[in-house]
């Protein structure tokens, strides 16, 4: 019996081609709607960066029209890297030119989640747990951020204590040995004025001063406590002459043996030991002490607010009031001496 070969090949090439067109169809329609739906994605993704990009360009014209046209320097135009561009002389300056924040190659979510940091705990934090914290590859980084912020704690211009103010002297350092008194060689002394609230402790000031001389106590007492206000110290010779004040004088060996003199400027010296101790494991350096009393002043001054959002705001309002400073002037250069750097 013959058969014709060909005949059979296109019967059978008729019915694959039947069995297959259905399943091809259906993949074809699926590969349709796929694309159709990436397309629509991408659409709105764009229209959605389109409506943000005139948002933003309605809210610079804004805020640009409620600048007064006197002092529309640095207010014409945002320009690319996030920078304002001058509509006089064309300079491109960043937002953060002239705070506390200028030159850091940091983001501002860095920044402001350190400024969280500092502030939402109770007791601070140490350079290396915010290293920690942020994720930065660098403890000098973590460092510099936190003795920036600690300048900034400091408003310029802040009201002077006022009221009973006492005001005694404090030392940081290693115990020294064949000292007596008040004498110290390597030691910091911590001058600290402490205003009355009742039986309370009001707002604090804190500064470290070279030495113990009249000048110096009085010059401390003339900067921190507003004048005619009523200045409470020990018996110290220092702080006789004390003029724009009155000065009430309380010596230990002639009080009741029960009683202390200066018990509120004590206790917030014994905190301040206490932070220091706790927080920084005593590892703070006299030549930077002054930044840790400014922290210790912002938070113990602040101590019973019930928001810790408000003093994240005022800390950030604070250090875009700051001049800048560089990282040179953070640290001191070591004296180099015969060979190397001593």
């Amino acid at each position: 019996m013959n058969f014709r070969c060909d005949l059979l090949d296109a019967a059978i090439a008729d019915e694959v081609l039947k069995t297959l067109q259905p399943a091809e169809l259906e993949l074809a329609l699926a590969a349709l709607h796929e694309l159709e739906t990436r397309d629509n994605t991408i659409g709105r993704q764009w229209q959605m960066r389109l409506e943000r990009a005139e948002y933003e360009v309605a809210l610079a014209e804004r805020r640009y029209q409620e600048v007064d046209p006197s002092q529309r320097l640095v207010a014409v135009a945002l320009v690319r890297r996030a920078r304002w561009l001058c509509g006089h002389c064309r300079y491109e300056m960043s937002v953060t030119a002239g705070t506390i924040l200028q030159n850091s190659h940091l983001s501002l979510t860095i920044w402001f989640r350190a400024m969280w940091q500092i502030t939402s705990q109770k007791n601070g934090i140490s350079a290396l747990g915010l290293q920690r914290v942020l994720g930065l590859g660098s403890y000098k980084t973590a460092w510099a951020i936190l003795h920036k912020l600690r300048r900034a704690m400091v408003r310029p211009g802040r009201d002077r204590l006022s009221g009973t103010v006492e005001v005694d002297e404090a030392y940081w350092g290693a115990e020294e040995s064949g000292l007596i008194g008040r004498l110290a060689v390597h030691k910091a002394i911590i001058a600290v004025a402490v205003e009355e609230d009742g039986r309370r402790i009001g707002r604090v000031r804190l500064q470290t001063i070279p030495n113990l001389t009249q000048a110096v106590l009085h010059g401390f007492i003339a900067v921190s406590v507003e004048p005619g206000s009523k200045v409470r110290t020990d018996g110290f010779k220092s702080y006789l002459g004390l003029n724009g004040y009155t000065h009430q004088r309380q010596v230990q060996t002639e009080q009741p043996e029960e009683e202390h003199v200066l018990p509120r400027v004590h206790r917030v010296i014994g905190l301040l030991k206490r932070w220091l101790m706790g927080t920084h494991q005593g590892a703070v350096s006299a030549e930077h002490l002054d930044d840790y009393l400014n922290e210790f002043t912002f938070r113990f001054n602040r101590r019973t607010s019930a928001s810790r959002g408000k003093l994240f705001c005022r800390l950030a309002q604070q250090a875009v009031q700051m001049e800048p400073v560089p990282f040179a002037k953070l640290v001191k250069p070591q004296p180099v001496g015969p060979g190397g750097v001593k």
